[in-house]
């Protein structure tokens, strides 16, 4: 294994695994289509389990995978609900103090922190998304002894200090004067807003410079010491490593945490009834957010069902009913786009597309003619059968890494199904038949009640 060390080091700088969907941030989508030749060239042992380590009375899930294809080890600790689910009236505080555990612990400091880390090639990040708050470390095996003991000193001592919060807020101030200037950001931020409306998921997840400039040390530390804790953890741990050496290390990072209590996860209803919103800026072209409710919660038994409508209506590219008649038959626009997002917080149908100022309001007519001919008469023999040969098709590719399939075992878990569901839907959708698929388009009428968000020229909106 010596000729691939150089390989490793360079692949333990990217994330090993992340969470992905609204939950949190930092899916690694870039690992070398090398490994899978390795997984071949090695053989490995592959054996997802869902275990369950006791600390001070506290049965914490461990969702664990040992795979001996290289020697790498990877861990994620999630927090649930440490999202900005959490932030409260200071819109962005999640984020903010995930930036803020970025800075290192007390004793290095942000550089001696990352100094360390890098010289051993260990990837250590803190990501807070929607739902959660997740620490990722990712090494080489022979260095994840020490790893631990890194994020340990992160979870016990964090550089938490008034240096550290003004310059995350200099960051992020920064990020948010950028994005002024992102129209896609623009619109799909206020699509949020306006689709949940009243909800703690309607603030934007960054914050906004008024909410980001009000953020004090006293309330990172605060909002850090009331998400830390045993009662709302996960750990997701796999790779080169055995059953008890996975449960030795995850008992030794929890340990030190408190037990804390169960928080219960707030759920947003999207708006049911339809609002558009215009933003007036300098764009040379209409950037068209939409969205809807689609009332199926995490875990129900038809999200199979679900999946295949989705990639016919809006997911699947060229081939989707919103490409075909945006697009291909009437020109109106490079892209469109649409897919239903199933969270523990939130469902939603969501899309977008962007065409010439002058064309926006054909281009959302479009848009509910086409959902609204989803709804009243299905897909086709032809279209199901494209969706299953591509569903089933691809699926090698969204388990030939690591980070994919404990990625996949975790989100199995966390959304109410058994491990190794992925495959049994799989099996689901080779058996689903027009009939059922149509039906269950047709009891799902709410997508229709589409709501708007679109950013466009002001002189071209007079």
């Amino acid at each position: 294994m010596k000729f691939l060390k150089p390989f490793l080091h360079r692949l333990i700088a990217m994330p090993i695994m992340g969470v992905v969907c609204e939950t949190c941030r930092g899916f690694c989508k870039n690992l070398n289509k090398s490994i899978a030749i390795v997984l071949v060239m090695q053989g490995a042992l592959l054996s997802q389990e869902l275990l369950h380590v006791s600390i001070k009375g506290v049965e914490v899930p461990v969702v664990f995978e040992q795979s001996t294809a290289l020697p790498i080890v990877s861990l994620q600790l999630v927090m649930q609900v440490a999202g900005s689910v959490e932030d409260g009236d200071t819109s962005g505080l999640a984020r903010f103090v995930a930036g803020v555990l970025g800075e290192g612990t007390q004793g290095l400091g942000a550089v001696g922190f990352a100094k360390e880390l890098e010289q051993r090639a260990i990837n250590l990040t803190v990501n807070a998304g929607t739902e959660t708050l997740v620490f990722e470390l990712g090494t080489l095996k022979e260095q994840f002894a020490y790893g631990i003991e890194k994020l340990k000193g992160l979870l016990s001592t964090p550089n938490f200090t008034k240096e550290s919060v003004e310059k995350v807020r200099l960051m992020t101030l920064g990020n948010l004067s950028r994005r002024e200037s992102d129209f896609d950001y623009v619109a799909s931020t206020a699509l949020r807003g306006l689709l949940f409306e009243g909800t703690p998921l309607a603030h934007p997840g960054l914050g906004t410079p008024q909410s980001v400039r009000t953020i004090s040390l006293g309330q990172v530390k605060t909002f850090f010491q009331g998400h830390m804790d045993l009662s709302n953890a996960i750990v997701v741990i796999g790779g080169d490593l055995s059953r008890e050496e996975a449960m030795a290390h995850a008992r030794s990072v929890l340990e030190g945490l408190p037990v804390g209590e169960k928080r219960t996860l707030p759920y947003a209803q999207v708006r049911a009834t339809p609002k558009t919103t215009i933003i007036h800026k300098p764009s040379e072209q209409a950037y068209v957010y939409f969205g809807a409710p689609f009332y199926l919660e995490s875990g129900d038994p038809e999200a199979y069902k679900a999946r295949v409508a989705a990639f016919i209506l809006g997911e699947s590219g060229f081939g989707s009913r919103l490409m075909e008649e945006i697009r291909v038959k009437r020109g109106l626009a490079y892209s469109a786009y649409g897919r239903v997002t199933i969270n523990r917080s939130s469902s939603k149908f969501s899309g977008h597309l962007q065409t010439k100022n002058e064309n926006k309001e054909e281009a959302m007519g479009l848009v509910r003619e086409v959902v609204s001919q989803f709804v009243a008469t299905g897909v086709t023999e032809a279209e199901l059968a494209q969706a299953k040969r591509f569903l089933l098709g691809s699926e090698p590719l969204r388990t030939e890494t690591l980070s994919q399939r404990l990625s996949r075992a975790f989100f199995e878990y966390y959304r109410g199904f058994e491990l190794g569901y992925s495959k049994a839907q799989l099996a689901m959708i080779e058996e689903l038949s027009l009939e059922e698929l149509n039906a269950f388009i047709a009891r799902h009428g709410e997508i229709m009640e589409l709501s708007f968000a679109v950013v466009t020229n002001v002189d071209a909106a007079r």
